[in-house]
């Protein structure tokens, strides 16, 4: 740890900031706004859609100008898109809040890269744990994120509109720890200058492949489950408060085992963390399936969280080792692009499907994916056993 990982590690707290409370407020104004039930969600989606369409153009801005300058332009567009969906609540005009949140992806396209940017900070050797540690910093989104959001809800006349106002705020104090990092030297391409691989070229890596979906699999599950839980739990005569405090948990689960799952990788390795996360969302469904008290809430998205961080950074670790130095831009970039792409999807999906299925059809439905995640990874560990034999 150094004084610039750690403000690296602050600026993804404060963007986890920023998705929690999109998490916990966008459906609720949506199913407020909307002409149909069913479009309840596509706040949610806008951001996601919006970060899909962003993660090339994201590349591109950070191949030609670095990194620094990339995440400061994504924090002036978290401002920008944040106080746009302010005057959408306030104007009640629900297209205006889906257009504000498909700008405000861009800015998630680029926070998504904080993780990649950690290991540029450390010593080769400590890469596993740069990433762990960045991650490990949403857990300050995890304490501020439902609570701004619960504590700014009735803050001005229209519920909900003080929330938005609140992250323009958290946008800035991102800006200001963002001034004091220090990043490797940025190197402009020369023109003509080899940038390695293509991205076609790359995906055909049964590595690169896995790592993608695991990670683009793993972020569904946990984004189709975690933004149907506030309407759910509404459905459920649930009140916000106990629907802030489920999400609170389940941030805190995505986010607390970064303190050590670095370490986990660095002596099991990757495939073994991820399998266990496998295990954590099937064990979340089993829970959801369950009932729909409090505490099944609660322990399932708990699970939910611990399983995506094992995943995740087990997925992205795993992927480093897929592509070269001068091919990291495309390649981070492709990742990104399916993970947001599958979470557009699943964000779609989840207001569809709990205001019209239920819970319950919308909690086995996911048990596929996770099934696709853990035969994937039984499959990669089978032809890794078969390549050390051959070479043993």
């Amino acid at each position: 740890m150094n004084r610039h990982l750690l403000l690296l590690a602050l600026c993804q707290g404060l963007f986890l900031t920023n998705n929690v409370v999109f998490i916990a407020i966008n459906g609720l104004v949506g199913l407020e706004l909307a002409p149909a039930g069913w479009l309840a969600t596509l706040p949610v989606t806008g951001y996601v859609v919006g970060a899909a369409i962003s993660a090339p153009l994201v590349a591109m801005v950070q191949r030609k100008h670095g990194r620094k300058r990339s995440f400061q332009i994504g924090l002036a567009v978290a401002a920008g898109s944040a106080a746009l969906c302010a005057l959408a609540v306030n104007t009640r005009q629900f297209w205006l809040l889906v257009a504000a949140t498909l700008i405000a992806g861009f800015y998630s396209a680029n926070g998504a890269l904080y993780r990649f940017a950690g290991p540029e900070l450390v010593a080769p050797a400590h890469k596993e744990r740069a990433i762990s540690w960045v991650l490990a910093g949403g857990v300050l989104g995890a304490f501020i994120g439902p609570n701004l959001a619960a504590a700014t809800r009735s803050a001005l006349a229209v519920p909900f509109a003080g929330a938005y106002v609140a992250l323009v705020g958290v946008a800035l104090v991102s800006l200001i720890a963002l001034s004091f990092i220090r990043f490797p030297e940025h190197k402009p391409p020369a023109p003509g200058e080899s940038s390695g691989r293509s991205v076609a070229e790359l995906a055909r890596q049964p590595l690169f492949f896995i790592a993608v979906m695991a990670a683009a699999l793993g972020y569904g599950v946990m984004n189709l489950l975690m933004a149907a839980t506030p309407l759910a739990m509404q459905q459920c005569q649930h009140p916000f408060d106990r629907a802030a405090l489920v999400l609170e948990w389940h941030v805190l689960g995505m986010f607390v085992p970064g303190f050590f799952t670095g370490h986990l990788i660095k002596r099991f390795g990757a495939l073994p963390v991820m399998g266990v996360g496998v295990l954590l969302n099937l064990a979340c469904v089993v829970v959801a399936l369950s009932g729909v008290d409090l505490m099944q809430f609660l322990i399932a998205l708990t699970a939910l969280g611990v399983g995506w961080n094992f995943l995740y950074t087990g997925a992205t670790t795993l992927f480093t080792t897929a592509y070269r130095p001068e091919e990291k831009n495309k390649a981070q970039g492709a990742m990104d692009m399916c993970v947001f792409g599958t979470m557009a999807f699943t964000s779609f999906a989840s207001g569809a499907l709990v205001t019209t299925q239920g819970w319950t059809l919308l909690n086995l439905g996911s048990l596929v994916p996770i099934a696709l995640v853990a035969m994937a990874l039984l499959w990669l560990a089978a032809q890794r056993r078969a390549a050390l034999a051959q070479g043993g």
